[in-house]
C-alpha cells in the first residue's frame, strides 16, 4: 500500500507478462514524505482519481502509452457488479470514481546495504529483467518558485535564465527542465544524468526524458485551457520488452503543482500551512532525515521526535473544497458539489 493509495492485485505480473490491478484512492494525505497524516480530506481520493483518469485518457489520445485501463464505475459496483466487470472510460461513470484499473509490472525489492555501499540496484534489475517499474521519478519544471531545490543545485544561466543570481520571485523557465530523482530510496535525492542512467537499468534515459516532456506538454496545455498554470510535476514509468509506459498517476493536485490566479492549487497549500502552523514538526522532519545520513538505517521517521497535528476544521473544509472545485474546473465537468474554483481559491489564500 502506498501512503495515500491502496494497491489491489487482480493478476500478478510475471517476468514475461504484465499483470492487472487497481488503485483505490483514499482521502488520506501525506506531506514532507511523512506518510499518512493524522486526519483525512473528504472527497480527496475521488478528486485525484477523477483527474488522474482524465489525464491518462488525454495522454492515450495523444499517442502516449500508459498503464491505465479505465476507472471502476461506483454505480455498477454499488449495484453488485464485480469491480473488474465495472471498468469503463471516465465519461461512462455515473459518479466520481475512487478506483482506477491499471496494468501491473514487477517491482523488485531494493536492498539497502548500509551507508558505504548504499542501495543495490544490480539486485533490483536482476530480479526485474525486462518487465519492471523504473526506479526513478522523472521531474519536469515549467517554473522555479522561491524555495525550490533547483535554486540550490544549479545557477540560473544553466536553465536559460539571464541573471547572475536567482530572482526573489517565481521564475518562468524559457524551456521546461527535466531532472531525475530516486523512487524507492527512503529519502528522495536528485541524480546526475550518469547516475540516473545507471539506476534506470535497460530503460533508455533519453527516452524517459522525451516521454516526460510529452506528458508535461499535454498536461500544461489542458491546464492553460482550464485557467490553471502548470508549474511542475513528475512521471513514473514501467518498462516492458523495450517499451516505456507512463505509470502511477499523472496530473493531479498531489503529483503536480498547479496555480490559479497566482494562488497554489495543489498539495503545496497543505505543505505551506504546516510550515506556518507547526514549524517545529517541519524542522524535526528535516533534522531526522539529516540524522540518518551515514548510518546503517535509512528509517528517519523512527527517530523523528515530533508528530504532526491534524488540520483544524475550517482549514480542512477549505482544502476539501479546493480539491473538489479544482477537479471540476480542470476536467470541465461538475463531478463534485463544490463552490466555483474562484471561491475555493480565494478561501485558501489566507490559510
Amino acid at each position: 500500500m502506498t501512503s495515500v493509495k491502496e494497491f489491489r492485485v487482480v493478476e500478478p505480473a510475471t517476468p514475461e507478462h504484465l499483470g492487472r490491478g487497481r488503485f483505490a484512492f483514499t482521502d488520506a494525505y501525506s506531506v514532507f514524505d511523512w506518510g499518512r497524516m493524522p486526519d483525512t480530506v473528504p472527497e480527496k481520493g475521488a478528486s485525484l482519481c477523477t483527474m488522474g483518469a482524465f489525464n491518462f485518457e488525454r495522454l492515450e489520445s495523444a499517442g502516449i502509452s500508459t498503464h491505465y485501463r479505465g476507472i471502476v464505475d461506483p454505480a455498477a459496483v454499488g449495484a453488485g457488479s464485480d469491480p473488474e466487470d465495472a471498468v469503463v472510460p471516465l465519461a461512462d461513470a455515473e459518479g466520481p470514481p475512487t478506483e482506477m484499473a491499471i496494468e501491473l509490472t514487477q517491482v523488485p525489492d531494493l536492498p539497502y546495504r548500509g551507508p558505504d555501499a548504499g542501495y543495490d540496484y544490480d539486485a533490483f534489475h536482476a530480479a526485474g529483467g525486462e518487465n519492471y517499474l523504473v526506479p526513478l521519478e522523472v521531474v519536469f519544471r515549467n517554473t522555479v518558485p522561491v524555495g525550490s531545490s533547483l535554486r540550490r543545485r544549479v545557477e540560473p544561466a544553466a536553465v536559460g535564465i539571464d541573471a547572475d543570481e536567482w530572482p526573489e520571485t517565481t521564475v518562468d523557465l524559457p524551456e521546461p527542465v527535466v531532472e531525475f530523482s530516486t523512487k524507492y530510496e527512503r529519502q528522495d535525492r536528485y541524480l546526475s544524468r550518469a547516475e540516473a542512467d545507471r539506476i534506470a537499468g535497460v530503460a533508455d534515459i533519453d527516452a524517459l526524458e522525451s516521454l516526460a516532456r510529452e506528458v508535461n506538454r499535454v498536461v500544461t496545455d489542458r491546464a492553460a485551457d482550464a485557467g490553471f498554470v502548470h508549474e511542475d510535476g513528475k512521471i513514473e514509468c514501467l518498462y516492458v520488452d523495450g517499451d516505456l509506459r507512463v505509470a502511477d498517476v499523472v496530473g493531479t493536485f498531489d503529483e503536480n503543482r498547479f496555480s490559479y490566479g497566482g494562488t497554489q492549487v495543489s498539495k503545496e497549500v497543505v505543505r505551506q500551512w504546516y510550515k506556518r502552523a507547526q514549524p517545529e514538526w517541519v524542522e524535526a522532519v528535516s533534522a531526522a532525515k539529516s540524522a540518518v545520513d551515514g548510518r546503517d538505517t535509512d528509517d528517519w521517521r523512527s527517530i523523528c521526535n515530533v508528530e504532526p497535528i491534524a488540520l483544524p476544521k475550517d482549514v480542512l473544509g477549505h482544502v476539501t473544497d479546493l480539491y473538489a472545485a479544482g477537479a471540476n474546473a480542470y476536467t470541465g465537468t461538475d463531478w463534485f458539489d463544490a463552490p466555483p474554483i474562484d471561491d475555493a481559491v480565494a478561501a485558501v489564500e489566507d490559510l
